[in-house]
């Protein structure tokens, strides 16, 4: 009994375009650029912005999700998302034209990921 060393389980193939098994694992290249593999939030864009600016962010499972901007007193100015998300990434345009020209924060949360960046509007 036992594996050998070296051994791959094979749950799936494709032979002469016939599906065996299952295949959902296979070519983890092809799916890492469909489903991330951690959670992050990247730089806004553009940065500085006049009015509006893209924050995009990835989930690498469906999970209830707040994106919040604040202002460098840590009031919250806006709240860009407050719900369940699929897996995937995710961009949102964010709107500051009722707000004054400064540095704010903006800041995902989901399942106890917590991450903020800064973003400048300039009038």
């Amino acid at each position: 009994g036992g594996d050998a060393p070296g051994r791959i389980n094979l749950i799936g193939a494709v032979i002469d375009g016939k599906l065996f098994g299952d295949t959902t694992l296979v070519s983890v290249e092809d799916k890492e650029s469909l489903v991330p593999t951690a959670i992050k939030l990247y730089q806004n864009y553009p940065n500085p912005f006049n009015p509006t600016t893209k924050i995009s962010f990835s989930l690498p499972q469906s999970s209830n999700v707040t994106l919040k901007v604040f202002n460098t007193l840590g009031e919250e100015v806006a709240e860009l998302v407050n719900g369940y998300m699929g897996s995937g990434n995710h961009s949102v345009d964010f709107n500051a034209s009722n707000l004054s020209s400064g540095v704010y924060f903006y800041t995902l949360q989901t399942y106890g990921f917590v991450q903020s960046k800064k973003m400048i509007l300039m009038k």
